[in-house]
């Protein structure tokens, strides 16, 4: 179930969260009180700056390379993110997730108990996890050496030595299914999987992350190492280090990881999003007291010069939670439902904008109503000078807080890199707000979202016989 269509997603309107990984990521647990104490007081120290000074430079393979040095912390967030997400699935859709989840289920000679120990040992916390345009490997641990020098060679063995064999294969491939069958009875992952199908299409995106039964189903190890020699290559990788380390060991410390890696080559661009051509309304009947509505385009990419004016214009129209425009409309006034928010959902190529909520079966047509209302007089007239003050304030009044932490903070800079932004990105942030206008909010939009080429997914029991149902069984598989 794509998580993000929901909540807050990673990197997802410059609010830093864990990226959604279908419930494969692992993580290991602590085991030893010094370190498990030791580690919990570091996480929760905040950083002495409010920006950072991000370095950036290539390895001897030419791998692309993040740094930020902080003091007062004997610990380092390192990740390498890949070129190698869902959108790199091809027809076997759910190979990257399935691949990612078992990085770590055996590597070299160590079968996943012992990876587990080792990290374990030293107090170490890692894990995968994989999105639509990602795979990253994260690792954060103490910098004293007899500790990072175990952390880092175990990380370095399950990126360039993955087992991948049968028994592990099985297991989680089984989990995969049985997770896919589950969402059959989801009407939240319905109406998301339908929303993706609806948005894009034949295209990368279209198709869940997680993927679908059929092809999860035909999946066998040779899939997943072959995905894992194409896409897991030095030229494909890039390498994020925050933390307590100097310059050189950062530099020792990114040559270490992917020393084992072959040069390799990035994969070919992603296909441009092509907008929809009309708009549709397609209802899925499920036997539930409420139902879900997703409404949305294509809306923006990470490197769109609108980004900062959808952003800003979007917390007003449903980002700011209660004291956002939807709901104020829906809930406020008219009791609709508990919530109703909105979100553009930046990626590689343009990603979702999403309007979303949950009403009574029998309130479904009036929520749509004044959903759809609500944005087409957004759109029109843009926001008040004031409610534009006041979403100004609020996001540059909370942005410091956003990255106070090494963790938080590595997974701005695994952004920043990923998808090439401004090194000085975290520095200019609040000035590119402050630029923002009523009238490039509202000329951003125009050209943004067209009211007319919305598509519109509810799911939930029928209001009335005339709508036009699709069983869920038929929604499920792409």
């Amino acid at each position: 179930m794509r998580v993000h269509l929901l909540k807050c997603v990673a990197w997802v309107s410059d609010s830093v969260t864990q990226q959604k990984n279908t419930g494969l990521q692992k993580t290991t647990t602590q085991s030893r009180t010094f370190y498990w104490l030791g580690l919990i007081l570091l996480s929760t120290s905040t950083l002495t700056n409010a920006a950072a000074k991000i370095e950036h430079w290539q390895t001897s393979q030419g791998s692309r390379v993040y740094y930020v040095h902080t003091e007062g912390l004997p610990m380092v967030d390192i990740q390498v993110v890949f070129d190698a997400g869902s959108a790199n699935d091809g027809q076997q859709f759910g190979l990257a997730s399935l691949t990612a989840g078992l990085l770590d289920t055996g590597a070299g000679k160590w079968n996943a108990d012992d990876i587990a120990q080792r990290f374990e040992s030293v107090g170490a916390n890692f894990s995968v996890s994989s999105s639509l345009d990602t795979a990253t490997v994260s690792l954060r641990t103490l910098t004293d050496k007899p500790l990072f020098d175990k952390a880092l060679d175990t990380m370095q063995v399950i990126l360039t030595q993955p087992v991948y064999n049968e028994a592990d294969f099985k297991r989680e491939k089984n989990r995969t299914l049985a997770g896919l069958k589950q969402q059959e009875e989801s009407p939240a992952a319905l109406a998301s999987i339908a929303f993706y199908n609806a948005l894009y299409g034949q295209h990368p995106y279209a198709h869940p992350e997680a993927g679908v039964i059929k092809t999860v189903s035909a999946f066998k190890t040779a899939d997943l190492k072959n995905f894992y020699q194409k896409y897991y290559v030095a030229a494909n990788a890039m390498v994020v280090i925050v933390g307590d380390l100097s310059k050189q060991q950062a530099e020792q410390t990114a040559e270490k990881l992917l020393s084992g890696l072959p040069a390799g080559k990035k994969p070919d661009a992603l296909p441009e999003v092509a907008m929809p051509l009309k708009a549709s309304l397609q209802h899925i009947e499920f036997p539930s007291t409420q139902t879900h509505v997703l409404v949305g385009l294509p809306g923006t990419y990470r490197k769109d010069p609108d980004y900062f004016n959808l952003y800003v214009g979007n917390h007003i129209l449903g980002g700011s939670g209660l004291v956002s425009k939807l709901f104020n409309e829906v809930r406020e006034k008219r009791g609709l439902a508990y919530s109703a928010s909105s979100a553009f959902i930046p990626l590689l190529k343009p990603g979702p904008f999403l309007v979303s909520l949950q009403t009574r079966n029998d309130q479904t047509t009036q929520a749509l109503q004044v959903l759809n209302q609500t944005l087409a007089d957004f759109i029109s007239q843009g926001p008040t000078e004031a409610e534009l003050v006041a979403a100004k304030k609020n996001i540059t009044g909370g942005f410091a807080m956003r990255f106070d932490t090494n963790k938080e903070l590595a997974s701005y800079v695994a952004m920043i890199g990923f998808y090439e932004m401004p090194l000085d990105y975290l520095d200019t942030f609040q000035q590119n707000i402050e630029q923002v206008s009523v009238a490039s909010i509202s000329d951003a939009l125009k050209r943004h979202v067209n009211p007319q080429l919305l598509q519109t997914i509810t799911v939930g029991k029928a209001e009335a016989k005339s709508e036009a149902v699709v069983k869920p069984e038929e929604k499920s598989v792409k």
